[in-house]
């Protein structure tokens, strides 16, 4: 099968977070907070794998002590400063990753391209979220699994105190959405059969509720919208 579909362009713009990217690893203890559910991400890996919006590459330690002998591990990321860190971790994790410049909302693969698209703390900041969820179903083979990791929008005063945030907390955190209401926008795609969703006890507000979980790629066919 061919890797590349012709199809999907490299997208509009440039993506550029320097100083974002410098601090990031430095400065949110992800390991700390995120390190069982990352392993939640990547158990038992196998297969042909995408890391959507891979950042500087915190999954891959991960994917390399859990993955399976026959697991092929694909990544994309927009942002130079991210995808510099991420090459640099792959290398020092022994995870062979093939890792290319690619938007989630313009994935440079083939239909059914993949058995497990990993998604780890990335819609809330991908431009179009919706273009990047058809995206993740055309290159997803039947059967396939969307394993994520998501922040979204919290309840009552919570939200809407994310709301007046997201403003100034999107120019300072690399273009992080605080309220984007990702769970119900997975849920919502006919594309895509539930098997689990997990409300996690981690975050600190406004960075609040964090939720985790798998979902299957439907057989049949759908249409691209």
């Amino acid at each position: 099968m061919a890797d590349t579909d012709p199809r999907r362009g490299a997208g509009e713009g440039t993506i550029s977070h320097p100083a974002f990217a410098a601090l990031s690893d430095r400065l949110v203890p992800d390991r700390f907070l995120m390190g069982p559910h990352r392993e939640y991400l990547a158990a038992d890996l196998s297969g042909r794998v995408l890391d959507l919006g891979a950042g500087s590459g915190p999954t891959f330690p991960y994917a390399a002590d859990a993955g399976g002998d026959d697991l092929e591990y694909h990544a994309v990321e927009p942002d130079p400063n991210m995808r510099r860190r991420a090459a640099r971790k792959a290398k020092r994790t022994d995870l062979s990753v093939a890792l290319r410049d690619a938007r989630g909302e313009s994935l440079p693969y083939a239909d059914d391209s993949f058995d497990v698209v990993l998604s780890g703390l990335v819609f809330c900041t991908i431009g179009d979220p919706d273009a990047a969820l058809e995206e993740v179903a055309r290159v997803l083979r039947p059967g396939g699994e969307l394993r994520f990791l998501e922040h979204v929008r919290n309840d009552g005063w919570r939200a809407r105190a994310q709301d007046r945030l997201t403003p100034l907390w999107e120019r300072a955190a690399g273009g992080c959405q605080l309220n984007r209401e990702t769970v119900a926008r997975f849920v919502g795609h006919d594309a895509f059969g539930v098997l689990e969703i997990e409300r996690t006890g981690v975050g600190i507000f406004p960075v609040t509720p964090v939720v985790r979980g798998r979902l299957r790629r439907r057989d049949e066919q759908f249409s691209i919208r």
